[in-house]
This record gives structure tokens, C-alpha cells and sequence, in this order.
């Protein structure tokens, strides 16, 4: 969605970088660019104002003038801006101090009311919570029974005591649903409520009824990412007409220009509280606004990409893995590569997963073209391998692989790809179990230009010779302790007299 800002930004950057200082025209320059490319990301033009303006009064000031690298610190000052712009600080839910606690979501119709109830009880769920689905949605057609299909593929809890479709009251439905909950004992109470095409006085009175029937702990306001300004608007007439306490963005994973997401907090001084970025059930989760900003400037996000990752795999599994490879390459086979690649696979979309590594946005046309089911072609050719074969691939001939190519519906050239491929990850891999590192990477144990830098230490470890005289080295070892005790480190005075030494003049000047 930040694809196109993303770029307008990164080209504005990079004209400022090379540059020893920043004149006032080289930043009334870059916020002109900053500003052209909010508006054209459809960002409200009462943020957009504000935003450009606290990036001028920083830029112009001391924070950039004095710094080392202008260029670097404008960019941070950009980040630390639109962090300020999406919210500032993450927001979380509040809880009741006795359950249940009452989550009610508001929005217009098409917003994704409905199944983001789904994705918000599903990531309750895994958050150690009972959330119930309450169908309060009897107007439009069928809301109760996607509802109810939305809550069992959650494997949550839902209240539908009303057909729908027109028929039942809506704020009978939700008083009722509390004390159905606290009897069943779930936690969590989601309210789905109606919505409809735009505002209009019956659906605001019918959704400040059932708060007022319910007294949430949280409203909800689903804002669908997709529709502009015209979301910022329909947010303001939520907020004064029924109220809400924080914003829920759906569809943020849509080819819109993104400005909703980044007005909606300065324009309605609510937070973002959750995203919803896919089709999937868990393609939900909390809104971090410095992740966000992180994204958008092409920084990545490897918070969010940790977190995925240790939600999918498992501490026993990795250590497992781990002490396979230290003992040697040939332990890992392709059964474990198999287990490997489908753990990654539940993390989600291999594009998506990309993305949230840094620097990835100056190959984003190559990361959006990746093929998703090269991933199901590779399982398929592990999978019609033999276990003799996956325990020990060198075996795999000819014969054998035109067996497998067949038998998984690829070619043979596909097999030998993936069985090379397979030797060069393992090789890498027990290098990095054995603390070697990555190879070719300079700097760390083991990564290229490694040998040279020991070398190096070692020399410079040797210090100065002495001598192969006993008598010479004795007196050397003498004069040695005569300095120290006559002298300091470095040289320096010791003792009483360090307390009356001073500083040459012409030293005076550096030290403030």
C-alpha cells in the first residue's frame, strides 16, 4: 500500500545524501518533495501541514545543522515525524477488571466488520483469552451465518440467537450476550455490529443503542485503508456521533495510496490500535506506529519478523536443529529441510516475510513476482523421494531422478537444482551452527578476509620483541619497573604528583 511514498521518499533522500551541510534551500527543497509525496499518497491535508511544518522547524534547527551527517539525521527526523503522525506509542486493549470485557466494532458496511471480529478472536485466542462473537448485524444478508462460519473457522465462540436477515433487535441481542457470557465463562465479548452504505442518523442511533445497552470497554472503529479521504471523513462522524476509542484498518494490504492510515490518528486523535493485512484469519495484529514508519522509509521491520518467527517455531525443535548441524553437515537431511521450509511457510506469505527485512524495498518488483507455489513444487519433489533418498541425497543418479521429476510433476532439471541447492544450504548452515558464521561476510568469525584479520591480531599480539640475553633482558625488565614507579600510564606522573600535573597550553583547547 506505502509502495509508491515509499519510493518518492527514498528518491528524496538520496538526492540529500553526499552532501557535507544542509543550506536552507537543500531543506525547503526536500520538505516541497515530503509534502508531494504525502498528498499524492492521499495523506489529509490538515496532517500533511502539520507534519511538514515540525520536519522544517527540526531541519532548520541546531539538530541538523551541528551533525555529522545531515543527510542521516533528516531521515531520522522524517521517522520520528511520521511516528508522531500514525499515533506515536503503541496502544493496547484495555480489560475489564471483571470479566467479560466488551470489544464493540463500529464501521461502515463493506469494511470488513465481520471477519475482522474472526481475526480479532482468533488472535485473543492465542493471546490465552475465551472470545465470544456476538451477531448484532441483523440487517444486512446472511451477517449472521458469516458470522457464525468466520467464528468456527476462528475456533471461537459466537452468540447468533437471531436469524437476521431483518429479523430481531439488535440491542436485546448484545444485553443478552453478557450474560451469556459470563455464564459460559468466556473473557472476551466482540460485538459485530451493523453498518451500512454512508452515514446515516438510523445506523448511528442504533449503534450509540447497543453501546449504551452494553457500556463497552472499547470501541472499534474498522476503517477500511482502501477509500481515501472520504475515510477520514466518515471517521470524524463516527467519533462525534456514537464515540469510539481507538481505530481498527482493514484491507491494509490493498494497492490503494495508504493516506487513511496515515491521517486517521492526527485528524481523529485516536490511535490505530490494529491492522489487517491479508484474507487469512491471522493476517491480523497490533498497529506499531515506529514499525510502520520503519516501513515505509524502507528500514524494514525485524521486530514484527522475530515475533512471527517465534510464535511458529517452536525453542525444543530449533535446539534440536541446532546441535543436528553442529555435529556435522551430513546430520541435516532433507526431511529436516522439508520441516524447515513448511515452519517457514506458516509464518506467511514468503513476499510479505521478505518485505520486513531491511533494504528490501530496491528489489520490491522482484520480491511481488516470486512465485508462492515454487515452495509446494519443492515439497512435492521432497515428498516423492524415497527415505533412503532424503536421508542421503548423494545417492540420487540419473534413473532416480528422472523417477522423482515424474512422480512430482516437474522436470528432471528441477530435481538436480533442488538436491545442489540442498548440498550448498546445508554446507552453509552447519558452518553458521559451528559458529563459523556466513562465509564471504567480512568482520565476523568466519566470513570472508577472517584468516587475514587472526593474522593481523597475531602480530600485533607479539608486541614488542625482547631480548634472547638473560642479562640484557634483566636490566631491560629493571628499567622497565624504575618507569612505572616514577611514571603513570601513558607516561603521566603517578602519585602525589598527578595531583599538581597540568596540561601543556597548546593541549588546553581540546579538552573544553
Amino acid at each position: 500500500m506505502f509502495d509508491t511514498l515509499s519510493d518518492r521518499l527514498a528518491a528524496t533522500f538520496k538526492n540529500l545524501r553526499g552532501k557535507g551541510r544542509l543550506s536552507e534551500a537543500d531543506i525547503d527543497a526536500t520538505a516541497r518533495e515530503i509534502r508531494i509525496a504525502l498528498l499524492e499518497a492521499d495523506v489529509a491535508l490538515p496532517a500533511v501541514r502539520a507534519f511538514i511544518k515540525q520536519v522544517k522547524e527540526r531541519a532548520l534547527g541546531a539538530e541538523v545543522s551541528q551533525a555529522l551527517n545531515p543527510a542521516q539525521q533528516v531521515i531520522k527526523i522524517v521517522n520520528e515525524e511520521l511516528i508522531g503522525i500514525l499515533g506515536g506509542e503503541t496502544r493496547r486493549l484495555r480489560f475489564a477488571k471483571t470479566a467479560p470485557t466488551v470489544i464493540m466494532l463500529a464501521g461502515l458496511q463493506g469494511a470488513g466488520k465481520t471477519t475482522l471480529a474472526g481475526k480479532l478472536g482468533r488472535w485473543l485466542k492465542g493471546q490465552g483469552h475465551a472470545p465470544l462473537l456476538v451477531a448484532c448485524d441483523l440487517q444486512r444478508p446472511n451477517a449472521v451465518n458469516q458470522l457464525s462460519v468466520v467464528a468456527e473457522r476462528a475456533g471461537v465462540g459466537v452468540y447468533a440467537p437471531q436469524p437476521g436477515n431483518g429479523v430481531g433487535d439488535p440491542v436485546q441481542v448484545a444485553k443478552d450476550s453478557i450474560e451469556f457470557a459470563r455464564t459460559k465463562q468466556y473473557d472476551i465479548v466482540i460485538v459485530d455490529t451493523a453498518g451500512r452504505l454512508g452515514i446515516d442518523a438510523e445506523m448511528m442511533q442504533q449503534a450509540a443503542d447497543i453501546r449504551d445497552a452494553v457500556s463497552p470497554d472499547e470501541i472499534l472503529f474498522v476503517l477500511d485503508a482502501m477509500i481515501g479521504q472520504d475515510a477520514v471523513n466518515t471517521a470524524e462522524a463516527f467519533r462525534d456521533g456514537v464515540g469510539f476509542d481507538g481505530v481498527v484498518l482493514s484491507k491494509l494490504d490493498g494497492d490503494a495510496r495508504g493516506g487513511a492510515a496515515l491521517s486517521v490518528a492526527h485528524v481523529t486523535g485516536k490511535q490505530i490500535m490494529f491492522a489487517s493485512n491479508g484474507e487469512k484469519l491471522d493476517d491480523f495484529d497490533a498497529f506499531h506506529p515506529d514499525r510502520m514508519a520503519s516501513r515505509i522509509l524502507g528500514m524494514g521491520d525485524m521486530l514484527s519478523l522475530i515475533e512471527k518467527a517465534e510464535q511458529t517455531f517452536s525453542q525444543d525443535e530449533a535446539e534440536k536443529m541446532a546441535a543436528k548441524l553442529a555435529k556435522g553437515p551430513k546430520e541435516f537431511t532433507l526431511d529436516d529441510f522439508l520441516s524447515q521450509m513448511e515452519q517457514v511457510r506458516k509464518m506467511g506469505s514468503i513476499s510479505k516475510l521478505l518485505g520486513m527485512l531491511p533494504g528490501m524495498g530496491q528489489i520490491k518488483d522482484q520480491i511481488n513476482n516470486l512465485d508462492e507455489r515454487d515452495v509446494d513444487r519443492t515439497a512435492a519433489i521432497i515428498k516423492s523421494m524415497t527415505p533412503a533418498e532424503r536421508q542421503d541425497p548423494t545417492i540420487i543418479n540419473g534413473s532416480r531422478r528422472a523417477r522423482i521429476a515424474k512422480g512430482s510433476g516437474v522436470d528432471v532439471s528441477a530435481v538436480k537444482n533442488l538436491v545442489e541447492r540442498f548440498f550448498d544450504a546445508r554446507k552453509m548452515m552447519s558452518r553458521m551452527a559451528q559458529g563459523g558464521g556466513m562465509p564471504g561476510m567480512p568482520g565476523l568469525p568466519g566470513m570472508g578476509g577472517g584468516a587475514g584479520r587472526k593474522k593481523k591480531q597475531q602480530k600485533q599480539a607479539k608486541g614488542k620483541r625482547q631480548s634472547g640475553n638473560p642479562m640484557k633482558r634483566k636490566a631491560e625488565e629493571q628499567a622497565a619497573a624504575a618507569r612505572r614507579e616514577q611514571g603513570g600510564a601513558l607516561g603521566l606522573p603517578a602519585g602525589e604528583d598527578a595531583k599538581n600535573f597540568e596540561l601543556p597550553e597548546e593541549f588546553k583547547k581540546f579538552m573544553g
